[in-house]
């Protein structure tokens, strides 16, 4: 059961990788890095490590994430004319 969810995991986790790349707005990079982050998470749980699993999602998904974000907003925004 265990290497199905890992399987699925582990595609989300390309998909997710492969969509902050190619993007080209910032905002939507950030948000597929903490989804990137979280499903990260959440294969570190489902592996066992818990205590691993947790502090990537806080610090990855939560702080990081938030932080990118608040300083997207700060920036300006410049055109090529």
């Amino acid at each position: 059961m265990h290497w199905e969810l890992e399987l699925v995991l582990y595609l989300f986790l390309i998909i997710s990788a492969v969509v902050s790349l190619y993007v080209k707005d910032l905002l939507t990079a950030v948000v597929s890095l903490s989804v990137f982050s979280f499903i990260l998470a959440m294969l570190f749980v489902s592996m066992g490590a818990i205590d691993v699993g947790f502090t990537e999602a806080v610090i990855g998904a939560g702080v990081t994430g938030v932080l990118y974000i608040v300083l997207i907003y700060k920036t300006s925004r410049r055109s090529n004319d």
